[in-house]
């Protein structure tokens, strides 16, 4: 193999690539801390801000963690935990929202 071949096997993304992915990171948690300080119903906000979140992470893990790149069956090792964690996000989302109301008055 020369250098030339070797080249030509990397497969990855470009500064340009990784630039334009860093500003739409930097976009969606410039809407999310827009998010904070607007009235906006409980239940909306979070809806967003967990779709912003998921969006983030899978761009985060594509791009920066190189597994865009990646073969399919590393993706598909993967895949199966995500739906774990959105699954107990779920699971655990009822403990999060009584927890306000089990609070001692003040």
């Amino acid at each position: 193999m020369n250098a030339h071949s070797e080249e030509l096997e990397h497969v990855g993304g470009t500064t340009a690539t990784f630039a334009k992915v860093w500003l739409a990171l930097l976009a969606m948690t410039g809407i999310e801390v827009f998010l904070a300080y607007e009235q906006v119903g409980v239940l909306l906000m979070l809806t967003i801000l967990v779709g912003l979140s998921v969006i983030k992470a899978a761009l985060i893990i594509a791009y920066f963690m190189h597994l865009k790149f990646e073969r399919l069956s590393l993706f598909l090792t993967l895949f199966p935990m995500l739906i774990l964690c959105i699954l107990l996000m779920l699971m655990f989302l009822g403990d999060a929202t009584r927890l306000p109301s089990m609070r001692p008055p003040v």
